[in-house]
This record gives structure tokens, sequence and C-alpha cells, in this order.
């Protein structure tokens, strides 16, 4: 240890040893606390019990919204992303530029599943939707809802989802 403050030289560069140590343990603090802030996670409880969780990025703002999963090439089997609308609805969405089939899953405002879109036509521009009100709408990976056994009246919970600033 001693040799690699030796080969630094921080006092050639104008930086006592102490100053530097404090600011790089801050920023070690820094690095580690944002490390261990949990991504948001959305967690389908089955009528059989089981429970299948998804780490979602959030699109909770209109310019997020629009641009959802748009251009991108894959999805892992437990990645979504979760859409969050200021109020209850009739939702419907498109797959103008995404080159992946997904599900969606509408999700009313007492997290329960009200319906799902299954394996949804890549670069389609047709309106895809529920003929239920939604408040959110989480998009996976095509055919997990199948898989899963995932189904309308499903129950599901939000984990470190901000849902108080929705636009």
């Amino acid at each position: 240890m001693q040799n690699w403050w030796r080969r630094i030289s921080l006092v050639s560069h104008g930086i006592n040893r102490h100053r530097f140590f404090l600011v790089a343990s801050g920023l070690s603090l820094l690095l580690a606390a944002s490390a261990c802030r949990a991504q948001p996670k959305v967690v389908i409880q089955t009528r059989e019990g089981r429970e299948v969780s998804f780490q979602v990025e959030i699109a909770d703002t209109p310019a997020k919204r629009e641009m959802g999963l748009q251009y991108r090439r894959d999805l892992g089997d437990s990645d979504g992303m979760l859409f969050l609308f200021p109020v209850e609805q009739e939702n419907a969405f498109w797959m103008k530029n995404t080159p992946i089939p997904l599900d969606m899953i509408f999700i009313d405002a007492k997290r329960r599943i009200v319906g799902i879109v299954a394996e949804t036509v890549p670069f389609s521009t047709e309106p895809r939707s529920v003929s239920a009100p939604s408040q959110f709408v989480l998009e996976i990976k095509g055919g997990l809802s199948r898989r899963h056994g995932f189904t309308a009246g499903d129950q599901v919970r939000f984990e470190g989802v901000p849902t108080g600033a929705v636009q």
C-alpha cells in the first residue's frame, strides 16, 4: 500500500493524502449507495400461489411511454418495462419500431391483471388493447405469460416502483 501512495505522488499534484482519502472515500460510499438501490420490480402472483418477478424499467412520462421498448433487439426472461399512467383508462399500444414479440399485461389500480395481449407482432402499427381500464401495463418477453400461467385476476405487487409523480 505504501508503494502505491509513493507512485501516485499526490503531493506533487497539489493534493494532500488526507484530502485525497476523504474524496475517494466519499466517492466509494456514493457508488456503493447507488449500486445498492434496488431496481424496481413487478411481482405477479398466480392463482396457484406461485410468484414470478420481473426487474423493470419505468415509463412514467409521455416521452418514456411513447418510446417504450422500441428498437430493443432482446429482452431477458426476467426483465420488462412498466408503463405508469396517472389514472385508470383503456390503454392501447402498438409495436412500431419494436423488433421483438412482447406480452402486454394490463393491470388495474387495485393491482390485478385485467387482460393480456400475448405475443404481439413485431413492427405492427395496429393498436392492441384489452376491453377493461388499466392504470399500469407491463411489457415482457413474448410467450412468458403463457409459460408462467398468468391470467386475468392474478394479483400484482410493485417493489421500488415510484407511482406518486406520474405524468
